[in-house]
């Protein structure tokens, strides 16, 4: 899968893999459809950082979904 092409599967696909990873309880109030194309890098940029860490504090887990919610459309 190529993430560089900015389109709804991709990011779908990024918002999705970080649930999982990051192992979220209430990952229902997280979805793709959530998100615009327009944060599209931004995502990316979040998605690349997360898949780098082996592991998360609590206070590492706070900040990645409060970017999260920031960066929902309204």
């Amino acid at each position: 899968m190529d993430l560089n092409s900015k389109n709804e599967e991709n990011l779908d696909f990024m918002i999705e893999t970080m649930k999982k990873k990051l192992q979220l309880v209430n990952s229902g109030l997280i979805q793709g459809s959530d998100y615009s194309l327009d944060k599209y890098d931004d995502i990316k940029e979040l998605y690349d950082m997360i898949m780098k860490m082996n592991s998360f504090s609590v206070r590492d887990l706070e900040g990645i979904v409060s970017e999260l919610g920031a960066m929902k459309s309204k």
